[in-house]
């Protein structure tokens, strides 16, 4: 009979309880043993919940205090020399360093988990002696079971990925480290298979990406040196994100199962497991619900899927499982009740993907005929909202296809354009800005609040705002920055707020999801055609350029930024719905230029992690991520400046296209890589106005003149100083104002000094 199976489930909780806990005890509010205690139930409750709904393989070890990939570096005691680490469990003050930073210490680098919106703490392997400091799988195991009686699939972050997703070791290094891993991974999983473990899921991601003939050989060495370890053990190879390239050689490694992603790798996988078959002695983890997106999977085509699944393998050897971990997604649809029906009834979060894999795995094994009524309604629900009026918009559509057809181009190249505004503008050398965002104090939050609420009315809450932009644009002044932003205090978030005045969105009560740490993000859903319907930020903008000389950026969300980071209709293209996002965005470009904004800065800081993770994929990608932004700006004049913001990412792969955004000005994040980014402008010449972030926001610490200075002076070696802008790493909203004033005073100084430098060198 088939069996289901689970990759992971979401560890905020229902209501962020998680968040809540973790944030309470950084801010001191909470002892340590509280917080354990706090995150033991709300642990316990998601095995629970997975258990009441009949899930045959539960994941345990899958619950983390920040980050999965810190866990395994934490368990194997890879903790950089800055944080005073004297070897054994590593104690959470610690933890949170790594993760956090500290007064003294820089946090490691946080980058996305693949072409996510989730964010990992990158492990720093320099000068390392790894050793096992605590078997978290094993505790992890017996919680479940000596408190529930469940019978966990522990789940642990392999070697081969693990070394892979991170830095400090040369390629020369490669084997050398993978066996000294290696022999940790041996000691974790012996110590499981005493205690009585049947299965152990062990997630290779990077074996959807590119490998090389050497990897292959490396991951044949891994597993079979594991197999020789730990013979009785039963171990779940998993993958996801895409399809398997050297599918062959991964199916008949010597583990007892092997994951498989058939929703974002399902072309691929298919194809292969068609061509070649599935090895008879091996349990097939089919991925045919998605961990990823919001929709209700359509329950008739899974179970075609499935059978035909059925049929390459053994009854008893297919799990009908999730595509990848449910971190990706909102826990429930339970308090969505102000939502459209058709809508609602079209959603499926993480708690029913449960039901949708359980759903399916009776009707393999029971008949359709035994959930006939699920699977009428299923199909009722996914067909309501596909021939929705919302879906189907003639004069969207057409637009769009119009716009479409047109090369997108700004009237003039950019040296032409950067001669024009500099004359315009005046700035000088190195001008200083901030990237949009400045601190979302208690009192903002407070004040948004009481006008959604209804308590405060449009002008109270419009004089509110007035009121922040006003301070801030004083401090910014007084300072001493160039180029000014009025904060955007109105905005809870740089997406949810331009969905709100867009048409072909909607917005849950409590679809949160992590992002990076605490951070949780509630995306919005676009389910139908986008449209605009008024000017988004005008008022704002033009009301803070009233109160300086100085030029004020007017701030947007890009196209592939707002489509990345909401959860997206899947009947059409994502192309199709950068389109008419960029459709939409340029004419609130439009309107800020025609109320007199000169400088305009949308940002695409996502542009990155929704790179496709196949190579051949990648270029198609890009070439319409680009169209899409240069359809957002290209009708600007020449003295309008544009400008766009990147973050936590890995650009190298991709220098050309963001030169070919032909944006004025580029922000790139880069202090938390400690200008390792730098290196690929030592390279690739880049020829349009760039900033390199020269302090990390994420970090509560204030970095000093010298340390900015540092990074400033490592990127003039290799940046035209006439086109070198100098500002943070990306947005201030999460920071408090005393640190932001000061880190920011910090930075103008550095800045002074920078030109103080260049004048004497010039």
């Amino acid at each position: 009979m088939a069996k289901s199976s689970v990759l992971g489930y979401p560890r905020i909780g229902e209501n962020r309880e998680w968040k809540k806990a973790l944030e309470a005890f950084w801010a001191g509010k909470l002892e340590e043993s509280e917080l354990h205690k706090q995150l033991q139930e709300i642990r316990l409750n998601h095995l629970r919940k997975q258990q009441d709904k009949g899930i045959d393989f539960i994941p345990v070890n899958d619950f983390s205090y920040y980050d999965q990939v810190l866990d395994t570096a934490a368990m194997f005691g890879i903790v950089p020399k800055r944080f005073a680490y004297n070897g054994g469990p590593v104690p959470i003050s610690v933890y949170y360093g790594i993760a956090r930073g500290t007064k003294d210490a820089a946090a490691s680098e946080m980058t996305k988990w693949f072409n996510t919106n989730y964010h990992y703490i990158v492990p720093e392997f320099y000068g390392a002696q790894p050793a096992l400091t605590e078997n978290k799988p094993l505790i992890a195991y017996r919680e479940a079971k000596e408190k529930l009686g469940i019978e966990g699939k522990p789940v642990i972050l392999g070697p081969f990925s693990f070394l892979k997703l991170s830095k400090g070791y040369g390629r020369s290094e490669v084997d050398s480290w993978l066996s000294i891993l290696l022999k940790l991974y041996v000691q974790v999983l012996q110590e499981l298979a005493a205690e009585g473990v049947q299965w152990v899921q062990i997630d290779e991601p990077v074996l959807v990406t590119k490998l090389s003939n050497d990897d292959v050989a490396r991951l044949r060495t891994v597993y079979g040196k594991i197999a020789e370890a730990v013979p009785g053990l039963n171990i779940m190879l998993q993958t996801y994100f895409e399809s398997v390239d050297q599918y062959k050689e991964i199916v008949n490694l010597p583990v007892q199962g092997v994951g498989l992603d058939f929703v974002h790798g399902l072309k691929g996988n298919l194809s292969a497991i068609r061509q070649y078959g599935f090895p008879a002695d091996k349990v097939l983890g089919a991925g045919v619900i998605d961990g990823r997106g919001i929709w209700k999977a359509s329950l008739g085509k899974k179970l075609e899927l499935l059978k035909e699944l059925q049929g390459l393998v053994p009854a008893d050897k297919l799990l009908v499982q999730t595509s990848c971990s449910l971190l990706h997604v909102p826990v429930t649809t339970k308090p969505e009740t102000k939502l459209q029906p058709e809508l609602k009834n079209a959603l499926a979060f993480a708690d029913e993907k449960l039901d949708e894999v359980v759903l399916l795995t009776q009707a393999l094994n029971n008949g359709e005929a035994s959930v006939a009524e699920a699977l009428a309604s299923n199909q009722s629900d996914v067909g309501a909202l596909e021939q929705s009026a919302s879906r189907n918009r003639s004069d969207v559509q057409s637009a769009v296809a119009r716009i479409e057809s047109q090369v997108p181009a700004r009237k003039s190249p950019f040296a032409e354009r950067n001669s024009a505004q500099q004359e315009k503008w005046q700035l000088p050398l190195f001008p200083t800005t901030t990237i949009g965002s400045f601190p979302q104090s208690t009192e903002v939050r407070k004040a948004r609040q009481s006008w959604r609420k209804g308590e405060w009315n449009n002008e109270q809450y419009s004089s509110f705002i007035q009121d922040q932009i006003d301070a801030w644009i004083s401090y910014q002044e007084e300072i001493g920055l160039d180029v000014l932003v009025h904060g955007e205090f109105e905005r809870t978030d740089m997406v949810e707020f331009f969905g709100e005045k867009l048409e072909g969105f909607a917005f849950t009560q409590n679809g949160w999801v992590q992002s990076y740490g605490s951070r949780c993000v509630k995306p919005p859903v676009i389910f139908g055609d986008v449209a605009f319907k008024e000017a988004m930020t005008v008022e704002e903008t033009v009301y803070a350029q009233s109160k300086t000389d100085r030029p004020v950026k007017g701030m947007l969300t890009g196209p592939i930024t707002i489509m990345n980071w909401s959860f997206v209709r899947d009947d059409i293209e994502r192309e199709q719905i950068a389109y008419q996002l960029a459709y939409a965005l340029r004419q609130e470009v439009e309107a800020l230029e025609n109320a007199g904004i000169g400088m305009i800065q949308v940002d695409e800081p996502a542009v990155r992690e929704g790179l496709p993770l196949k190579e051949e994929e990648q270029k198609p990608y890009l070439d319409w991520a680009v169209k899409a932004f240069r359809m957002t700006t290209c009708t600007v004049s020449d003295t309008t400046q544009i400008h766009t913001h990147m973050c936590y990412c890995e650009f190298h792969d991709m220098i050309d296209s963001i030169e070919e955004m032909d944006a004025d000005v580029i922000s790139i994040e880069t202090s938390r890589s400690h200008g390792e980014l730098i290196h690929s402008f030592e390279v690739n010449t880049y020829k349009h106005g760039i900033g390199l972030g020269v302090y990390d926001i994420h970090s509560p610490r204030v970095p000093d003149v010298q340390e900015m200075t540092n990074m400033i002076d490592r990127a003039l070696q290799v940046l035209d100083p006439k086109l070198f802008w100098i500002n943070p790493d990306c947005g201030l909203k999460t920071r408090g104002k005393e640190e932001t004033i000061a880190s920011l005073r910090n930075m103008v100084e550095a800045t002074k000094l920078a030109r103080d430098k260049f004048t004497v060198k010039a």
